[in-house]
């Protein structure tokens, strides 16, 4: 199995702007700060771009992973719910 497999094509993909992908693209963009001078010189700029575009891109597939394994989960819990009325009747 692969990092996403074939089946989570199947999925609606996440927005480019989300939570991990922010998140990431923040750490890389620090990442490169540290890599350059303190305070940050214009000769590193490239430096932090891509260390900002790299961050970016693994928070979005780690978001896309995520969805396809939560999306996962959700169909093989109503699978079983399906299976088993007996278990899981109505309250009332």
């Amino acid at each position: 199995m692969g990092f996403l497999p074939d089946e989570s094509r199947a999925l609606p993909p996440p927005p480019l702007l989300n939570k991990g992908s922010a998140w990431l693209g923040l750490s890389g963009w620090g990442v490169g700060l540290r890599q350059g001078d303190i305070p940050p010189s214009p000769a590193g700029v490239h430096r932090q771009v891509l260390f900002t575009t790299v961050g970016w891109f693994v928070g979005y597939y780690l978001t896309k992973r995520t969805e396809y394994v939560h999306a996962k989960l959700d169909r093989e819990l109503f699978e079983y719910v399906r299976q088993h009325p007996e278990d899981f009747k109505a309250a009332g």
